[in-house]
């Protein structure tokens, strides 16, 4: 297993008093979970098929029936390669990546912007919420990433999504001269990903506090961009894959400072551990503790930070 850098390990462990224990889990395999299209198959009848194929399958919740784990050991490749994924029945995604889009519950008939969409997990997520009714507007700003995502919007029969290519920043400013306001705005932004560690060991080669703080200044600026185009009452959803504060409840407590937002409360299936309330010397609003910071050793999947908040009439 790598070995990651002091400096992370001891901001990990200023997060955390379990930190061998996250250390310990994220060396190993993660559990694979998918979501069920319901655009295309009921989550019955999607465990039927797959429980024929002499798969175990285990639905984490009666209120998310379409979220399911497969529980035995599977051929390499095999979950990718199976009729029903090939089909869109099913979209391999890792559980934590699952939490934004229940937290921004998106409804039919909404207007919705994903700002940095590719490659589609969270977007086909809204799109069967929101039973193709309404409007997504999904963006990325790379080429290659807006191929994957179109053809994962394709497969899975998403009809109600508008693909951009624009820088996320650009994009919104032109927005904006439209007039067009957002009933929800997802901010799943590009991060410093460690919270991927499990799925991509070679994050703690590559991180350096160096990038965390780039990304976060580049992370404001898209916020701040794209809350000029919610609506007053409307809900955003900010979310990392990572665990630096920098990149969260910093970036969180500048957009409370800044613009008129509030903080709300989010209940998912997962356990989620509050957001800090201060960061080497730095005092954060209170509020912020409402936002949700998931680690790998809590659920066993891999790491993620939420917040939901609301913009003020």
């Amino acid at each position: 297993m790598l070995q990651p850098k002091p400096l992370f390990v001891e901001r990990m462990k200023t997060l955390l008093e379990d930190y061998d224990a996250f250390y310990e889990i994220s060396g190993k395999e993660l559990t694979r979970s998918i979501r069920c299209n319901t655009l295309k198959i009921s989550p019955e009848e999607l465990k039927r098929k797959l429980e024929a194929k002499g798969w175990k399958i285990k639905q984490i919740s009666k209120e998310f029936p379409e979220i399911m784990i497969v529980e035995n050991r599977l051929l390499p490749g095999e979950l990718g390669k199976a009729e029903e994924h090939i089909l869109g029945y099913y979209y391999v995604q890792e559980l934590s990546s699952m939490m934004p889009m229940l937290a921004l519950n998106p409804q039919p008939g909404e207007i919705v912007l994903d700002l940095c969409a590719a490659p589609g997990s969270k977007t086909t997520q809204a799109a069967a919420m929101m039973k193709n009714k309404g409007t997504i507007i999904a963006n990325d700003n790379s080429l290659g990433r807006i191929r994957i995502l179109t053809s994962n919007l394709e497969k899975n029969g998403v009809m109600n999504a508008v693909v951009t290519r624009n820088d996320a920043v650009q994009l919104c400013d032109r927005l904006v001269k439209t007039g067009i306001k957002f009933d929800k705005i997802l901010l799943d932004v590009p991060c410093s990903g460690e919270g991927n560690i499990r799925s991509n060991p070679k994050t703690y080669l590559i991180w350096n506090i160096k990038q965390v703080k780039k990304l976060s200044r580049m992370q404001r600026k898209i916020a701040a961009s794209a809350i000029k185009l919610l609506k007053s009452g409307g809900e955003l959803i900010y979310s990392t894959c990572t665990h630096s504060p920098e990149e969260n409840e910093e970036n969180v407590n500048f957009l409370l400072e800044n613009f008129p937002l509030e903080v709300e409360k989010i209940i998912l299936p997962l356990k989620c551990r509050p957001g800090i309330s201060e960061w080497r010397g730095n005092k954060l609003n209170n509020q912020i503790e409402n936002a949700c910071r998931i680690y790998p050793q809590d659920n066993d999947t891999e790491g993620f930070f939420l917040c939901k908040m609301r913009k003020k009439d």
